[in-house]
């Protein structure tokens, strides 16, 4: 198989961490709310095949919940427990086989969890968050009303959630992967600490953009005590999504501050989210993100772990981007879940042509038949 020359840079071996991945196509955590009592299933072993076959050089896993939480998807996959990690080592297998490699992504929500929704109710724990703020936003579709986000607890000690990523952690390397990747992205957890508006501590955890950026910093020790050299981090710096974002002078301070320390402590990569309008909710008339150039103003402060870059990038722009240096790899989201053999197609000079089935993007026809919308497109004609 030979590329096209637009896109040949994309296709070269990249070593992330302990790992060399063959090419330079990932696939970017995507959201499917198809594991239904959050335990990893064949379905989605099968989704995971079907994208590793499809020449994926890296999968990382839809956002898995590093303890039980009442999300707005009441089928997101969890990765606490021996059983979750026996459906996850199925998976991790599956994949090896078909040459691939994968990263589980590990998740908590923070203040956009309902207190009411099922799973927040047996996980019998308040929605913590950093302060007791509310996000704006949010719809509950399996609640009565279909309520939004409500007021969160604010959390005692935060190095007890620290914990609950190590913990999810030892659970990824029993099921075999080959590394994590931190949901520090879109306004969950982890960028709630980071951000002046869901962040209004007054202790070390908050306050100065040291103190904010110190949650983050300490998830990836606590992480990295596990999996070594084989951790990374999503970012998005403009937020906008689940009600984050500061103004210019405060987003780049913090988040400049922050990727310096990351860095330093040896990651495999930094994925950076672009500013992307359809993340980026109109609040009294507004965006609620901050815009500015992600790439141009975070990539040039990365002196140690690989760049991946994310939102919108086609495969000619990702080979371009490659071969001037500015990022080692490109992060694709929605178009993997439409095209199972991206990587191949991107590779034959196909196109990108498979119709989403937006109907089915969440869930299936029920919970006996997962498969529509998820593991259904085809392939392209070789």
């Amino acid at each position: 198989m030979t590329a096209t020359s637009a896109t040949s840079a994309l296709f070269t071996p990249l070593k992330i961490g302990s790992t060399t991945i063959p090419n330079r196509i990932t696939m970017s955590a995507l959201t499917r709310n198809r594991a239904p009592g959050t335990i990893p299933n064949d379905i989605m072993k099968e989704y995971y095949v079907q994208r590793a076959r499809g020449g994926a050089g890296l999968i990382v896993t839809e956002g898995a919940l590093v303890t039980r939480q009442g999300t707005e998807w009441p089928h997101a996959p969890g990765i606490w427990n021996s059983e979750q990690a026996a459906g996850w080592k199925k998976i991790v297998d599956a994949v090896h086989e078909e040459g691939s490699k994968i990263y589980a992504q590990i998740w908590h929500l923070g203040r956009v969890s309902h207190p009411d929704a099922p799973e927040q109710k047996l996980a019998g724990v308040p929605v913590y968050a950093p302060s007791a703020v509310t996000a704006e936003g949010g719809l509950f579709r399996h609640l009565p009303g279909k309520p939004g986000y409500v007021t969160p607890t604010a959390v005692e000690d935060p190095s007890t959630l620290v914990k609950l990523y190590k913990d999810a952690a030892v659970i990824a390397k029993e099921a075999g992967f080959d590394g994590v990747e931190l949901h520090g992205a879109n306004g969950y957890l982890i960028t709630q600490f980071f951000d002046k508006g869901s962040n209004q501590r007054t202790d070390k955890w908050g306050g100065s953009a040291e103190n904010r950026s110190r949650f983050g910093l300490e998830v990836i020790k606590a992480v990295k005590e596990v999996f070594g050299e084989n951790v990374s981090i999503k970012l998005s710096p403009a937020g906008g999504y689940n009600d984050v974002g500061m103004p210019l002078e405060d987003t780049i301070e913090t988040y400049s501050y922050f990727i310096k320390e990351a860095d330093k402590l040896g990651l495999s990569y930094i994925e950076l989210m672009r500013y992307a309008a359809k993340f980026d909710p109109v609040v009294d008339g507004k965006g609620r993100a901050t815009q500015h150039d992600i790439l141009e103003t975070y990539a040039p402060l990365i002196k140690n772990s690989k760049i991946f870059v994310n939102v919108d990038v086609t495969p000619e722009e990702g080979a371009t981007l490659i071969s001037s240096k500015k990022v080692d790899a490109i992060a694709i989201g929605f178009n993997w879940i439409t095209h199972p053999d991206l990587a191949k197609r991107v590779q034959h000079g196909k196109p990108l042509d498979n119709p989403p089935d937006i109907p089915h993007l969440q869930w299936g026809k029920d919970e006996k038949d997962l498969a529509v919308g998820y593991t259904t497109y085809p392939e392209a004609t070789y």
